[in-house]
């Protein structure tokens, strides 16, 4: 059995690795939990509640002992050399960023599992700390720009006078962006985001904003799940976008980052100096040189015309409870991946993409950057359509041919049948050709539901069924019953299948 050390953070951090829910379940994998006292405080998980839990509270220097340590900000120097010979960290240590603590992990003979190199596949979705935080400060940037913002998101119309919706530009449609778009919109506020990839659109527009296109020949498309740099013509035509939307939005938000690369400049110092005094823009890519020119990291900045720019870096560990909570879960599900056998062994499998891609040093051995992992196919190429000849339309005289004989059968039918049968056959006639041209305009989609409401026709089944039941024939009495039953599954079915059908054409119904 492995011993797992659940460390407390450094100044300005108050989440945890492991909340006490995700302890219990790593404790159900085997393994003996040893939490340093206090290390869940700022995020409101007491000692006594992780001793519940299953853990073991326990001093700052055997927590660092154990041999695995698990921690959510990256290890100082210091922190790195009170590790066992041996041990295994994980944590979110940005390896693309950070080569001095590869180097210094690797002069240790530390295995470093960075829990933010999670490859972006379905497999490892549960395991992805980046989208898992990056929801949590797509959220928190909101709430910061409301606390600076002076007035109302929503518009609202009072006995006062009419107060205007506050205008809110999102920059990057990720998860990050996602969020604050949803929370923003939420709160009442008109959001529009940007974003290089045109097939966001949907999901922008389904969270209540407005997605602005950047109209240019390039196709973003990425292979591993994260941002690509964009090409010149697409930086200059959104670059006039922003300019734009800087002089007539309340709130912007920047969300834009490229793994290993610096953070792009979206909104320039003239663009800010354009904004109206009171405006809120929240630099969420500050950490790695912003996306804002005049955002400083970890800072609140307020410029000469007004304008409150925040750097923050610390927006998930601003909700440290939740952050918390779906770190863990995080950290658990990755601890359920490398524990095959739940018996507290701790198993890397370099044949497993997921395990090595987060493994940056393995026995001293530096393993970054890992092979590249493809993670959405390339664009089928275009199918060029054989040619489809059209329907050969019915000529004129087909036409008027089928017409002469259908009113030549009901002449005959009118003619030669006894009363009441040409009644019903005229109305059947009549019926069917409205029902040809009612249905005939209405569109394929709504077909299914249509059809469906008209099985309520069989009501008229049900009627002369019920009538013949009386009859004294035994017979007679059987088959209306039948027809009784089966035509009531038909009515309840119809109607079942068209309030089903069309709740998929109604936004926010749950089926």
């Amino acid at each position: 059995m492995s011993t797992i050390g659940v460390v407390r953070e450094g100044p300005g951090e108050a989440r945890v690795a492991s909340s006490p829910q995700t302890v219990r379940k790593v404790v159900a994998l085997g393994y003996e939990v040893l939490v340093e006292a206090g290390a869940g405080a700022a995020a409101s998980f007491p000692d006594p509640e992780y001793v519940e839990a299953g853990a073991r509270v326990v001093d700052r220097d055997a927590a660092w002992s154990a041999g695995i340590v698990l921690k959510v900000a990256p290890p100082s120097l210091d922190e790195i050399g009170l590790l066992a010979d041996g041990a295994t960290l994980i944590a979110s240590l940005q390896p693309a960023l950070r080569p001095d603590l590869l180097e210094a992990l690797s002069g240790r003979g530390i295995t470093a599992i960075a829990l933010d190199a999670v490859p972006r596949i379905s497999r490892a979705q549960s395991m992805d700390v980046l989208s898992s935080m990056a929801n949590i400060a797509g959220y928190r940037a909101v709430v910061e720009a409301a606390h600076e913002f002076g007035r109302f998101f929503t518009g609202q119309v009072t006995a006062a006078g009419k107060v205007p919706p506050a205008k809110v530009l999102v920059a990057g449609a990720g998860v990050a962006g996602l969020a604050a778009i949803g929370a923003a919109s939420s709160l009442g506020a008109i959001v529009r985001a940007t974003d290089p990839r045109p097939e966001v659109a949907d999901q922008v527009k389904s969270i209540g904003g407005q997605y602005l296109p950047v109209e240019v020949a390039e196709q973003m498309q990425s292979t591993d799940g994260y941002a690509k740099a964009t090409s010149e013509a697409y930086d200059r035509r959104a670059a006039e976008i922003y300019s734009e939307q800087a002089r007539d939005v309340d709130i912007v938000i920047t969300t834009a980052l490229i793994p290993g690369r610096p953070a792009p400049v979206l909104l320039t110092a003239a663009d800010v100096a354009s904004m109206r005094p009171g405006s809120v823009v929240v630099d969420m890519a500050a950490a790695q040189g912003g996306n804002v020119q005049g955002s400083v990291a970890g800072e609140r900045v307020v410029t000469a015309n007004g304008v409150v720019i925040l750097g923050y870096t610390d927006l998930p560990s601003r909700l440290p409870a939740q952050a918390s909570q779906l770190y863990g879960t995080n950290l658990v599900n990755l601890l359920a991946l490398l524990t095959p056998g739940r018996d507290g062994r701790l198993v890397i499998d370099f044949d497993d993409v997921v395990q090595r891609s987060v493994t940056v040093v393995r026995d001293g051995q530096t393993t970054w950057p890992p092979p590249p992992v493809q993670v959405s196919a390339a664009p089928p190429a275009p199918v060029v359509a054989a040619e489809v000849k059209p329907a050969a339309k019915a000529s004129p005289v087909r036409t008027a041919i089928l017409v002469a004989v259908g009113l030549l059968a009901l002449f005959v039918v009118n003619a030669v049948a006894p009363d009441p049968l040409p009644r019903h056959f005229t109305v059947l006639v009549l019926s069917t050709v409205i029902g040809f041209y009612v249905i005939g305009k209405v569109a394929h989609a709504l077909h299914t539901p249509l059809m469906s409401v008209t099985n309520a026709i069989s009501g008229i089944i049900v009627v002369g069924a019920i009538l013949q039941i009386t009859t004294p024939d035994p017979v007679v009495q059987v088959l209306a019953a039948v027809a009784v039953l089966v035509a009531s599954i038909n009515i309840f079915g119809g109607f079942a299948v068209t309030r089903r059908m069309l709740a998929m054409f109604s936004k926010g119904v749950q089926r």
